[in-house]
């Protein structure tokens, strides 16, 4: 997307000024009118001026902002004066930038939306398309309130999946960290021992198998670093592009367990989304495209395209969600009895919150079966060297209580 700078009049005659990101400039000239605005020059202005700052941002500064703007806007205080306090309150450097950045466009004429376009890596188009609704519509504060319970929500569900996988990823390092100093260190130590009593050419096969594994690793320990940094450096490269991208996503839904927990995840990010912009007075073929570009998995993301564009062939949501394969039964279902009852918007946010509370239980589930696994693993691993580096030792003992 471009940025361009334009000039338009209102109604009453007023000179308008801002700057909007978009496609091409009849994207431009489409927004502008459909803000009741008649455009008067639209120019792409050079890359150069672009003005984007996004990082630093945490999804808890924005739900903080969006509620107490909100409040203030219901209280009845102008946005540039709501903006000029939460640019003072907040204690986020980047994000006070942001939001002086926001002001100034909008003290120049800017509607609210498209100042918040100026920086897509903090407000996504989910938030710029929802703004913009609650603009032309009246219902800005209601539509902020919206937002917030919208992010929360979202950023609740992120932390049950990220808190579910930190204590599995900390085994698994400990693993491998417990598997390098057993074949690095403790084997050879024990290897030392054995050729000093005279007995290394008298292992059990157990042990001259463990210590043959340690010295493969020893000797072939740079490449064995240098494969781990190539396989890391493969997948990064091949996820990075789109069609490999997609095979990866293909395999992550096809998984047993996992699959299933990200396509509960998948169907609860789509419901909820589209949910919320359909109840805030976005239409369904420009919701469903936000959607799709938000549903964080590239087969996801084709059966929401696939179904959008049948919708607006004129069918209904339903049949093509079923098409797709991509979302359960009874999902498309629900979707069909909202259609036909004129409440999807609601059906929708009742089927987030079923299987928000589906992922909790199988985030649950997912963790008591990940755990047990790979205690035992480990538990496994320790135990067989032991074992192995103990028998020398037990044998060599029976043999001078013989003697």
């Amino acid at each position: 997307m471009a940025e361009f700078v334009w000039e338009a009049r209102s109604r009453a005659g007023e000179l308008r000024k801002g700057t909007m990101e978009a496609d091409d400039q009849d994207a431009v000239f489409q927004r502008l009118r459909a803000q009741q605005l008649n455009p008067v020059k639209v120019k792409k202005r050079a890359a150069a001026l672009n003005f984007k700052i996004g990082t630093g941002v945490s999804g808890k500064d924005i739900v903080t902002f969006t509620r107490l703007f909100a409040t203030m806007i219901d209280a009845g205080l102008p946005i540039v004066q709501c903006l000029d306090i939460l640019q003072g309150q907040t204690d986020n450097k980047s994000f006070s930038v942001v939001l002086r950045d926001v002001k100034a466009n909008v003290e120049q004429g800017a509607t609210f939306s498209d100042s918040l376009r100026r920086h897509p890596k903090v407000f996504d188009p989910l938030y710029t398309n929802l703004v913009q609704a609650g603009e032309v519509g009246g219902i800005l504060d209601t539509i902020l309130q919206r937002l917030a319970t919208y992010y929360e929500k979202s950023m609740k569900l992120k932390r049950q999946v990220r808190g579910a996988m930190v204590y599995p990823s900390v085994v698994f390092f400990v693993f491998i960290a417990v598997l390098f100093i057993l074949l690095g260190w403790v084997i050879p130590s024990f290897k030392t021992i054995f050729k000093d009593l005279g007995s290394s050419d008298e292992l059990p096969a157990l042990t001259q198998m463990i210590i043959t594994v340690s010295e493969i690793f020893i000797g072939y320990l740079p490449l064995v670093i240098l494969g781990m940094i190539a396989i890391a450096a493969f997948i990064f490269i091949t996820y990075s592009r789109p069609r490999t991208k997609r095979i990866y996503h293909l395999i992550f839904l096809k998984l047993p367990i996992l699959g299933t927990v990200l396509r509960k995840i998948a169907v609860a990010r789509f419901t909820r989304t589209l949910g919320t912009l359909l109840a805030s007075g976005v239409p369904i073929l420009d919701a469903m495209d936000i959607v799709a570009k938000t549903a964080g998995n590239i087969i996801i993301e084709e059966a929401i395209q696939f179904t959008r564009a049948r919708v607006a062939e004129g069918k209904n949501m339903a049949p093509p969600l079923m098409e797709t394969g991509v979302f359960p039964p009874m999902v498309v279902q629900m979707v069909g009895v909202g259609e036909q009852t004129g409440a999807l918007d609601a059906m929708l946010n009742k089927i987030a919150d079923f299987y928000e509370d589906e992922v909790d239980v199988a985030v649950s589930s997912l963790t008591s079966l990940i755990e047990p696994a790979m205690m035992v693993s480990i538990g496994g691993t320790v135990g067989v060297v032991l074992i192995g580096m103990y028998l020398p030792i037990f044998s060599l003992a029976g043999k001078i209580k013989a003697e």
